[in-house]
């Protein structure tokens, strides 16, 4: 991983942390943000990574896509005001 790359990886963090612990955020987006996080960080998968090409490939695919159907709830100007925060943090 390069520098960017982390550097990325921090800015995205800030962002749904942002998102998550905003009052205008709705509750099931707060739920399902910090829930795929949680399992992103988790050492318990639902098929474990063992299992060549599906171990990883639900986390490809579950993660992003819980991630896309919280960030549908949330209003614009919270996104807006998350992306300016997380950005200007750097």
């Amino acid at each position: 991983m390069t520098i960017s790359s982390v550097g990325k990886l921090k800015e995205k963090v800030r962002y749904f942390r942002c998102i998550a612990f905003d009052a205008r955020t709705p509750r099931l987006s707060k739920f399902l943000i910090l829930a795929a996080l949680a399992y992103l960080a988790s050492p318990i998968d639902l098929i474990p990574d063992f299992i060549p090409i599906l171990g990883q490939l639900d986390d490809i695919v579950i993660v992003p896509a819980i991630i896309w159907a919280a960030l549908l709830l949330v209003p614009s100007e919270v996104k807006t005001h998350a992306y300016e925060v997380s950005t200007a943090a750097n």
